[in-house]
């Protein structure tokens, strides 16, 4: 799945609650991009980047709302986490896989097909910042693995 902002990106959630791991490639045409561009003093390709800065977004309306740069990830750190997450949603067993020190999801089976979800998000600054815990799902199973699989192919 892409956002609206270009590039790859896994959305895990519902409208209020999820976590969204999202390289975003802005666009120098548009013209968003370009006012802040004008408005910072570069040009919009300076402005827009390399595109290879990945993000972690956490919504929760009760507990977090933002997100942080992760700026040491690479790709095949973040298809490595799809690889994990795809392989164990297949198992039908309760499971928990990491992306490094910043997010972990708890995930058991629940009613009919589908996952729920418990994720726990640290932000890497500032230090000794407190882990966030969002609830999430239940997520039917089927359009989970699809969009694992679109993520995947998005990073190849």
């Amino acid at each position: 799945m892409s956002t609206a902002m270009g590039g790859p990106a896994l959305f895990i959630g519902g409208d209020t609650t999820f976590v969204l791991l999202v390289r975003p490639e802005l666009d120098p045409a548009d013209p968003g991009v370009r006012a802040a561009a004008e408005q910072a003093g570069v040009s919009p390709e300076e402005f827009a980047g390399p595109g290879d800065v990945w993000a972690l977004v956490v919504d929760d309306t009760f507990e977090a709302d933002g997100g942080f740069e992760l700026p040491g990830l690479r790709d095949a750190e973040a298809d490595h986490f799809a690889e994990q997450l795809h392989t164990a949603l297949g198992t039908g067993e309760p499971f928990t896989v990491e992306a490094g020190p910043v997010l972990r999801l708890d995930a058991r089976p629940a009613a009919g097909e589908a996952y729920a979800f418990t994720a726990h998000v640290t932000p890497p600054e500032p230090e000794g910042a407190p882990t966030v815990s969002l609830e999430i799902g239940p997520l039917p199973l089927a359009p989970l693995l699809a969009d694992l699989e679109d993520f995947r192919r998005s990073l190849a």
